[in-house]
C-alpha cells in the first residue's frame, strides 16, 4: 500500500512538474483516434511531398550501354535509347522498354509508372477506361492515371490548405491582438469594417476575377486570404479583451513594459489556445474551399491536378464510377483525419478536462 501511495506521489509531482505544452501534448497521445490522426494525415502527406519519386513516367535511374542516367533529373533524348528522333524519351514506349530488357540494361521505375499528365496511348479500352494491371484506378476522360491525379492533388490541396492557413491566421492573430488589446475607437472601427467586409459577395467576386484574370493558384490564394481571417480575429480579439484585464498584464505595465512587448511577451502566448485548437478545421475548411471552385471551374488552371476536377469529371462521366469513388474516398479520408485531430486537439487545450 506504501508503495502505492509513493508512487501516486510521484507520478503526481513528475506531472506537476511539466509544462502546460508538455501536459497538453500527453493529453492530446492519449486520445489515440487523435493521434493516429496525427500520425497517418503526416504519412500521407510527406509521401505525397515526394510524389514524383512514387508516380512517374520516368524511370529513377537507367542503365544503357554501360551508362548511367538519371531522367528524373534531366531526360535524354531518345536516340540516347537506339531510337530514332531527337526528342524527349517516352519511357512508356514499348520500344523503350524492351531496349531495357536487353542484357546489361536495366532501368528502376517508380511504383507507378504514370505522372499526372501522362496520358496513356496504349490502353486497351477506350477512355475513361477501368482499373487494370496498368492504371490500378483507371484512367480519366483524357486517359491520365487517376492514381498519380488523386496523389499529385492531395499535395497540392494540402499544400494549398496550409498556406491558406498560414496566412489567415497571421491577420487574424493581428487585426484581433489589435482591436483587444487597444479596444475603445479602434475596436470600434475595426469591427464596422469587418462587418463591411464580410458583407461583400465573396463569389461573386471571384468569379469576377477569374474573368478577368487567367487562373491561378497564387490568385487564388490571395483572394480566398482576403476573407479567411475574419473568423480567427473574433477569438483572438476576445481572448485580448480578458488577459488585458489581468494581473499579469498590470504587472508588466508597472514595470515600463511598452505595449510590444505586453502584448508578443504575456498576452499572445496565452490566447492562442483558439488558434491551435481551431487549425485542423481551418485546413478542412481550405481543402473544401479548393474542392468546390475547382469543381465550379474557377479553382487552377486546366491540367492542374486537383480533387475537385476529378469530381467534375466524375460527374461528366457518370459510367465511370472509378472516378467519382476514389476521388471521394481521398477527400473524406482526408477531412475526417482533419476532424479526428481537431477534436483531439480541443480536448487537450480543454482546461476542464485537463483539471479532470
Amino acid at each position: 500500500m506504501n508503495s502505492g501511495v509513493n508512487n501516486g506521489l510521484i507520478n503526481g509531482v513528475s506531472g506537476a512538474s511539466l509544462s502546460p505544452t508538455r501536459r497538453a501534448w500527453q493529453r492530446f497521445r492519449r486520445n489515440r483516434l487523435g493521434f493516429c490522426s496525427l500520425v497517418l494525415f503526416v504519412t500521407l502527406f510527406v509521401l505525397s511531398l515526394g510524389a514524383e519519386l512514387i508516380s512517374n513516367d520516368k524511370p529513377l535511374l537507367v542503365r544503357y550501354d554501360g551508362q548511367l542516367f538519371a531522367p528524373l533529373l534531366h531526360n535524354p533524348p531518345e536516340t540516347a535509347f537506339g531510337g530514332d528522333f531527337d526528342t524527349p524519351t517516352d519511357f512508356l514506349d514499348p520500344f523503350i522498354q524492351r531496349q531495357f530488357e536487353q542484357p546489361g540494361n536495366w532501368a528502376i521505375f517508380p511504383l507507378n509508372r504514370h505522372h499526372h499528365a501522362t496520358i496513356n496511348y496504349f490502353a486497351k479500352e477506350p477512355h475513361p477506361a477501368p482499373p487494370s494491371a496498368d492504371n490500378w484506378l483507371g484512367t480519366d476522360d483524357r486517359g491520365r492515371d487517376i492514381v498519380a491525379r488523386l496523389l499529385y492533388g492531395f499535395r497540392l490541396s494540402v499544400l494549398f490548405a496550409l498556406a491558406l492557413t498560414v496566412i489567415g491566421v497571421a491577420l487574424g492573430l493581428v487585426a484581433g491582438a489589435i482591436q483587444g488589446f487597444y479596444g475603445g475607437k479602434v475596436d470600434l472601427v475595426f469591427q464596422r469594417f469587418i462587418e463591411v467586409w464580410g458583407s461583400m459577395p465573396e463569389l461573386y467576386l471571384l468569379i469576377i476575377f477569374a474573368s478577368l484574370f487567367e487562373p491561378s493558384v497564387l490568385i487564388l490564394l490571395l483572394l480566398l486570404s482576403l476573407f479567411g481571417w475574419m473568423g480567427l480575429s473574433d477569438y483572438v480579439r476576445a481572448e485580448f479583451l480578458r488577459n488585458r484585464q489581468l494581473d499579469y498584464v498590470r504587472a508588466a505595465r508597472a514595470m515600463g513594459l511598452s505595449n510590444r512587448q505586453i502584448i508578443w511577451r504575456h498576452i499572445l502566448p496565452n490566447s492562442l489556445t483558439p488558434v491551435v485548437t481551431f487549425l485542423p478545421f481551418r485546413m478542412s475548411a481550405a481543402i473544401l474551399a479548393l474542392t468546390s471552385l475547382d469543381f465550379l471551374g474557377l479553382g487552377v488552371p486546366p491540367g492542374t491536378p486537383s480533387l475537385g476536377e476529378l469530381l467534375a469529371q466524375g460527374k461528366n462521366n457518370i459510367d465511370a464510377w472509378w472516378i467519382s469513388l476514389s476521388t471521394f474516398a481521398v477527400l473524406v479520408v482526408t477531412l475526417l483525419l482533419l476532424t479526428f485531430m481537431g477534436d483531439a486537439l480541443r480536448d487537450a487545450l480543454d482546461p476542464r478536462k485537463a483539471d479532470r
